[in-house]
C-alpha cells in the first residue's frame, strides 16, 4: 500500500472535513499556526489569504503543491514557488457571485441611505474580471449607467468597451474596485487610490473597496472623507488586517471584515477547486469534479414574498436584494466588536446567493419579473 500524502489545511475552510481523509493524512491548523515547522514535512497546503506562502515558510519543506480557496493569490510568492518546483493554484471566479451580491447590497443600501435614484447614478468599475463583469451586469439590470476601466483588457481587446481611469473618475458617482493587488509593474494597483487620485475629484464621490486593502491608501481615504472629496465610503478590505484603522472605521458608511466573497456558495466553489486540484495533481483516485454534497441553509427564509403594489422598480429590487443579504448587519457586528475581526471571518453566518431564493411577487409586472430572473432568482 502506497504511503499517503500529508496535507496541511486551514481549519476555516468549510465543507472539507473528512473529504480527503480516505486518500491523505490531513492536518488542520488555525491559519496563524501554519508555521514553517508545521508545513516542513507536508506534501501539500490548502490555504486562504491569511497564510503567506513565501520562502520564509516554504524553504527546506516537502511542499510540492499549494491550493488557495480564494480568487486572489497575492499571499503566494508565485516566483519562489515556480523556481522551486512547487505547483500552486487559486480558484478564479469561485466567489465572484458572492461579491456581486455584496456590492448589490452595498449599492441599494447606500442609495437608500443617501436618497439616490438608480437611473441617475453612474457606477465606475475598476477591474473587469470575473467579479467586475458580474457587478457590471447587475448594476445595468438595476438601472445604473456603468463605466469600465481595465487596462490589461483594454490592451488586448481594444478601447471600445473601456475608459481610462481619469475618464472614469470624471464621470462616475460611485467607484468600486475589483482588481488584484499588483505591487509593481505597468498595472500596479498598490495605492491605486492615493492622495492624487482623491484630489482629482471635482465633486464628492462614493467609493467602495472589496478587492485588496492596499489598493486604497487608507490614510488618503481618511483625508478624502474629512475634506469632503468622498461623500460615502464602503470598505470590506483594509490595510493591516486584522489590525484595522479605528479612525477610518468611524468615518466610513459601511465597514465589513473582508467577507464580501463569503457566501456559502462561493466557499463551496473554492473548496471544490482545491479538492479537485489536489486530486488531479497527486493522482489520488477520487471521483472527478467533486463538489460538496450539501451547502448549509441560512436562517432567512428561502421564499421571499414581495407585494409590488404602490412600489417603484428601485424599491422592489432593493427589497429582493436585502432579503438575501443586508450589508448593514455585518457593518453593525464589526463596529460592535472590531477586536474580533478574524473571529467574525472564521465564524461567518451562512449566506446564500440569489439562485438559492424563490421570489413570490404580488402585482409584479413583466419587466420586474425579467430583471429578477436575470439576477438569478427563481420566481414562483
Amino acid at each position: 500500500m502506497s504511503v499517503k500524502i500529508k496535507v496541511a489545511v486551514d481549519n476555516k475552510i468549510p465543507m472539507l472535513k473528512d473529504v480527503l481523509e480516505p486518500v491523505a493524512d490531513v492536518f488542520y491548523y488555525n491559519p496563524f499556526d501554519m508555521t514553517k515547522e508545521a508545513v516542513k514535512d507536508k506534501d501539500a497546503l490548502i490555504i486562504r489569504t491569511r497564510t503567506k506562502c513565501s520562502e520564509e515558510l516554504l524553504k527546506d519543506s516537502s511542499v510540492k503543491f499549494i491550493a488557495t480557496a480564494t480568487i486572489g493569490y497575492d499571499h503566494i510568492d508565485t516566483a519562489y514557488c515556480e523556481s522551486n518546483n512547487i505547483y500552486w493554484m487559486n480558484a478564479p471566479g469561485c466567489n465572484s457571485s458572492s461579491v456581486m451580491q455584496y456590492i448589490s447590497s452595498a449599492i441599494v443600501s447606500v442609495a437608500g441611505r443617501k436618497k439616490l435614484t438608480f437611473d441617475k447614478l453612474t457606477l465606475g468599475i475598476v477591474g473587469v474580471g470575473n467579479v467586475g463583469s458580474k457587478v457590471a451586469k447587475t448594476a445595468k439590470l438595476l438601472g445604473l449607467n456603468v463605466l469600465l476601466n481595465d487596462p490589461p483588457r483594454a490592451r488586448k481587446e481594444g478601447n471600445d468597451k473601456f475608459v481610462t481611469l481619469t475618464q472614469l473618475v470624471e464621470q462616475s458617482d460611485i467607484i468600486t474596485f475589483h482588481v488584484p493587488l499588483n505591487k509593481t509593474g505597468e498595472d500596479k494597483t498598490f495605492h491605486l487610490a492615493d492622495d492624487s487620485f482623491f484630489n482629482s475629484f471635482k465633486e464628492p464621490k462614493i467609493v467602495f473597496n472589496s478587492s485588496r486593502g492596499p489598493v486604497v491608501d487608507n490614510n488618503a481615504l481618511k483625508n478624502a472623507i474629512k475634506s469632503g472629496k468622498v461623500s460615502a465610503a464602503l470598505l470590506d478590505v483594509w490595510e493591516n488586517e486584522p489590525d484595522i484603522d479605528r479612525e477610518l472605521l468611524s468615518l466610513v458608511d459601511f465597514a465589513t471584515p473582508h467577507i464580501a466573497g463569503y457566501s456559502s456558495d462561493g466557499k463551496a466553489n473554492g473548496t471544490a477547486a482545491c479538492v479537485n486540484g489536489i486530486n488531479e495533481f497527486f493522482k489520488l483516485g477520487m471521483a472527478k469534479n467533486w463538489f460538496p454534497p450539501q451547502i448549509p441553509i441560512p436562517t432567512n427564509p428561502k421564499q421571499i414574498v414581495i407585494e409590488c403594489g404602490g412600489k417603484n422598480k428601485q424599491e422592489i429590487l432593493t427589497e429582493a436584494i436585502l432579503a438575501t443579504y443586508k450589508i448593514a448587519d455585518d457593518d453593525k457586528t464589526l463596529r460592535n466588536s472590531v477586536e474580533t475581526f478574524e473571529k467574525q471571518r472564521g465564524s461567518y453566518p451562512v449566506r446564500r446567493e440569489f439562485p438559492y431564493y424563490e421570489i413570490k411577487l404580488s402585482n409584479g409586472n413583466e419587466e420586474i419579473k425579467k430583471i429578477l430572473e436575470t439576477l438569478g432568482f427563481a420566481l414562483v
